[in-house]
């Protein structure tokens, strides 16, 4: 059985990078490939607004200079879109983790 990426952050992610598409039940091998596709693109015709998408997703530099550098045994696309699968991850542990309580658990509390 599939495990599907989150799909709140594949719709994030798609409307940012502007792909096209379901974003319902996308695996996380799918999402890795349409991002590291759309990363290519950018990074022959959009590279400041790429990394302007990297500030904005809190891509740490050091990283995305290690994913580009021609060091890294991934192409650099590939490189790009697995640091942002892998924040993705980090900020949906860190959404669950600090997740505010449902209005029907604030029962008997008087405001």
């Amino acid at each position: 059985m599939d495990s599907y990426f989150d799909a709140k952050s594949t719709a994030m992610l798609a409307t940012s990078f502007e792909i096209a598409g379901e974003t319902d039940q996308v695996t996380e091998e799918d999402l890795l490939r349409a991002l590291s596709d759309r990363i290519g693109y950018m990074i022959d015709h959009k590279f400041d607004f790429l990394m302007h998408l990297m500030y904005r997703f809190d891509v740490l530099e050091h990283k995305i200079r290690d994913a580009i550098s021609p060091m890294n045994p991934d192409p650099a696309n590939v490189a790009l879109a697995k640091l942002v699968v892998e924040r993705q991850k980090e900020r949906i542990i860190l959404r669950q983790k600090y997740k505010s309580p449902d209005i029907e658990d604030l029962d008997g509390w008087d405001f």
